[in-house]
C-alpha cells in the first residue's frame, strides 16, 4: 500500500486536543506520524493547504437497506454516497428485509460490506425479532456477528418490560441500546409536527409529547438498569431537558441530532412536499433552537443523519401517503456548518467532534482519531468553498432531499479510508 503524505492541513484531532497547522503521514492503512514538515520518500502528496484534516467521519445513524430494498439503496451505493459526503464509517439500522435479527443477516451485512463498500460499515443489530416489540432478538449471537448496538429504529420498543430486558441484556454484552422515541398511540396517523403549521396545511400532526414520554420512560429504566441508553435523532425541546438531567444525575444516557433537525422547521415545509416528511417531523422554531442549545451545552454528543433514501415511486406521492425519511449523507457537513459554525454557535472542533469522537465513544469503535497506528482513517473539508448540492448527481440511487439546489459555504473535500483516497471534490 503506498504512503500518502498530506501536507499543510489545519489538522484537527478532539481525542488528543491537537489543533494546528502540521502533516499527517499514512503507511500500510494506519497513521504513521502527526507533526510539522514531515516528509516520507515515494510518498504520495495531499496538499491540504486551508484545508481542515480530521479523523475520519462516523454517522452512527443510516439506512442502507439491504437486504430486501436495493431498488432504494445497497450496502454499495450507500457508502459511496457516505464517502461523498465524507464519511469514513457508517452504521446501518436493522429495518432490513429481512430484519437484521439474527446472526446470518449481520454476517451477511459484513461480508457484503467487505466486498462492495467503500466505507467502514459497523451494523446495528434489531432489538426485538422482525422488530416486531414481541420477543427480543438474537442479541448475543448478532454481537458476536459484529453488531455494534441495538435498535428497533423505525419502530419504538412500545412494552417498557422488553425495553427492561433488552437494557438488561444489551449491558452485559457492553453495548448501547438505541431507540426511536415514539408513543405510537400519540403519533397514530400524524404526517407533520403538531402544531398551527399542521392545522394550517390540513394535515395530521405528530405531537413533540410523543417523543417525550418515551424518552422519560427509557431514562427511568436506564437508571434501573444501568444501561448504556442512546436517544436517536431527537427532536423536542423537553427531550433535551431530560437527557441533560440524566447526565447530571449520573446516568449513561448519550443522544444525537440529526442535520435537519437543526437547519429546518416545520414552518420551512413547502407546502406538501413530500421531501420535508421525515419521523420524527420537523418541529417547531422553538425545538430548532432546543437542539442547537443542546450541541452547545453537551446534552447532545453527535451529529447523525439518519440517511433514509426512497425512491421517487414511493416517495413522490400525495404528503398523507408517502414514507418518511430524507437522504443526509451528502449535505451533512454543509448543513453544520451552515447552522451550528458559521453562526458562531461552536466551534470547528466541537463539530469535529460530534462527527469523530462522539459517535465513537457512544459505539466503542476503534476510530474517530489520529493518534499514532490507529486506523487511516481521514476526513478532509472546506470551511469556505462554495458548492451548489445537485441531488440527480448523488452518489445515492434515491432522490428524496430536501437541500436539492442549496450553496453551501464549506464542505467534503477528501475521504480517506485505511489510507486510500476513496472520495474526492471535483
Amino acid at each position: 500500500m503506498p504512503k500518502l503524505l498530506i501536507k499543510n492541513g489545519r489538522v484537527i484531532d478532539p481525542a488528543s486536543k491537537f489543533d494546528a497547522v502540521a502533516d499527517v503521514l499514512l503507511e500500510d492503512g494506519l497513521i504513521a506520524a502527526v507533526g510539522p514538515n514531515l516528509s516520507a520518500a515515494g510518498a504520495e502528496i495531499f496538499d491540504a493547504t486551508g484545508l481542515i484534516v480530521a479523523p475520519g467521519f462516523i454517522d452512527m445513524h443510516v439506512h442502507l437497506r439491504e437486504p430486501g430494498f436495493e431498488h432504494a439503496e445497497t450496502i454499495e451505493s450507500g457508502s459511496r454516497a457516505a464517502a461523498a459526503g465524507g464519511f469514513t464509517s457508517v452504521c446501518p439500522m436493522p429495518n432490513t428485509s429481512p430484519v437484521n435479527d439474527n446472526a446470518t443477516v449481520t454476517s451477511y451485512i459484513v461480508e457484503k460490506a467487505k466486498r462492495h463498500a467503500i466505507v467502514n460499515v459497523w451494523p446495528i443489530g434489531a432489538i426485538t425479532k422482525g422488530s416486531k416489540g414481541e420477543e427480543l432478538a438474537a442479541i448475543s449471537s448478532m454481537r458476536n456477528a459484529g453488531a455494534v448496538a441495538i435498535s428497533d429504529d423505525g419502530q419504538p420498543v412500545m412494552n417498557a418490560r422488553m425495553m427492561r430486558r433488552a437494557m438488561e441484556l444489551a449491558n452485559s454484552h457492553g453495548i448501547p441500546v438505541i431507540n426511536h422515541c415514539e408513543d405510537l398511540h400519540l403519533s397514530a396517523g400524524g404526517d407533520m409536527h403538531e402544531g398551527f403549521e399542521s392545522v394550517r396545511r390540513g394535515l395530521r400532526g405528530i405531537p413533540g409529547c410523543s417523543e417525550d414520554v418515551m424518552v422519560a420512560r427509557d431514562i427511568l429504566l436506564a437508571e434501573v438498569t444501568g444501561a448504556h441508553y442512546h436517544v436517536a435523532h431527537i427532536s423536542s425541546k423537553h427531550s433535551v431537558e431530560m437527557v441533560q438531567f440524566a447526565k447530571a444525575r449520573g446516568l449513561r444516557v448519550t443522544s444525537e441530532v440529526t442535520p435537519h433537525h437543526i437547519a429546518l422547521a416545520d414552518r420551512d415545509t413547502l407546502p406538501f412536499d413530500s421531501n420535508y416528511k421525515m419521523k420524527p417531523p420537523l418541529r417547531s422554531c422553538g425545538d430548532v433552537d432546543a437542539m442547537i442549545a443542546g450541541v452547545v451545552s453537551g446534552a447532545i454528543d453527535a451529529i447523525a443523519t439518519d440517511h433514509a433514501p426512497h425512491p421517487g415511486s414511493e416517495k413522490m406521492q400525495e404528503f398523507e401517503k408517502c414514507p418518511f425519511g430524507i437522504l443526509g449523507l451528502e449535505t451533512a457537513i454543509g448543513v453544520s456548518l451552515e447552522q451550528l459554525v458559521h453562526p458562531g454557535n461552536i466551534h470547528v472542533v466541537r463539530m469535529v467532534e460530534m462527527f469523530t469522537t462522539g459517535p465513537a465513544r457512544i459505539l466503542k469503535l476503534n476510530r474517530g482519531t489520529l493518534a499514532l497506528r490507529s486506523p487511516a482513517d481521514v476526513t478532509i473539508f472546506s470551511m469556505d468553498r462554495e458548492w451548489t448540492y445537485d441531488v440527480n448527481k448523488s452518489a445515492s440511487r434515491s432522490r428524496n432531499s430536501p437541500f436539492d439546489g442549496k450553496t453551501f459555504r464549506g464542505g467534503p473535500v477528501a475521504t480517506i479510508v485505511r489510507g486510500e483516497v476513496v472520495w474526492q471534490a471535483a
